[in-house]
């Protein structure tokens, strides 16, 4: 019974099964918010829904009961069975909130996705020089917030009236939205040398700080890449090591026989 159920859920029509069945209830989730078509097929779409809901329960149970603990210790694993778990606690009265959070199903084909798991994977490995980089950023919002405060404060209370407002100000200008004609022209009207502040600060955080975020994310996705090539390769070598081995075998038994037959002979 456990082997057919083995065979099951590691055959490969299941998987795409049930990548077809998350894109499906993607979409039906989607059409829930539309109340025009939720009066017309909202009976349809919730049944079909709960039933879909019912094959994933189906499916992870397998799961857990091919691989035991063994399924616990996979994150991906973890991730689909509380997933899964969300959508099945009652969305009424406090966990109301749990409802929107039955879209989270769609995640899953980021576990059922050997793509797009090696993205995610590429971002974790990311996090800690992101995290570095996120602090240099930081810090020098902090700088900058400080100067700007106390060089355009008095003038534009609005935009730099506070330490706070003049971060958020500055962070308008980091992603370059509106910055020149909303904030920085209207600046240089009262001060005229604001660009030798402005300008630099551009500089420093656009075009360097965040193509760092750029350059490390690269890199993690590279490392991840290779680490899959690498396992690629470890898998094929076991591979034709298993597969050669019944060979090396017969061969060491014809040597045998032969230096047997040679001293017969002798």
């Amino acid at each position: 019974m456990t082997g057919w159920l083995r065979s099951f859920v590691l055959d490969p029509r299941t998987e795409r099964a049930i990548i077809a069945l998350i894109i499906v209830n993607a979409v039906i989730l989607g059409l829930e918010t539309s109340e025009t078509v939720m009066a017309s097929y909202g009976p349809l779409l919730q049944a079909i829904d709960r039933g879909i809901l019912a094959i994933f329960v189906v499916e992870i149970v397998a799961r857990i009961v091919v691989f035991r603990l063994a399924f616990f210790r996979d994150p991906w694993n973890v991730f689909d069975f509380l997933v899964v778990g969300i959508a099945l606690v009652p969305a009424t009265g406090p966990f109301s909130v749990l409802r929107a959070l039955r879209i989270l199903r769609v995640l899953r084909l980021i576990t059922r996705v050997p793509s797009l798991r090696r993205v995610v994977g590429g971002l974790l490995t990311a996090l800690p020089g992101m995290a570095s980089v996120g602090a240099l950023l930081c810090l020098l919002f902090y700088v900058f917030s400080v100067m700007s405060t106390k060089l355009f404060g008095a003038q534009f209370p609005e935009w730099f009236g506070t330490i706070g407002a003049s971060a958020y100000s500055l962070f308008q200008i980091m992603t370059l939205e509106s910055w020149s004609m909303g904030i920085v022209r209207p600046v240089m009207e009262a001060f005229p040398y604001a660009w030798a502040f402005f300008v630099p600060f551009i500089m420093v955080t656009t075009f360097a700080v965040l193509n760092l975020f750029i350059g490390i994310v690269v890199n993690a996705m590279q490392a991840e890449q290779e680490k899959v090539v690498t396992e690629g390769r470890a898998s094929e070598r076991d591979m034709i090591r298993e597969e050669t081995a019944p060979l090396v075998e017969e061969l060491k038994a014809l040597r045998s026989e032969i230096a047997s037959l040679r001293q017969r002979i002798e």
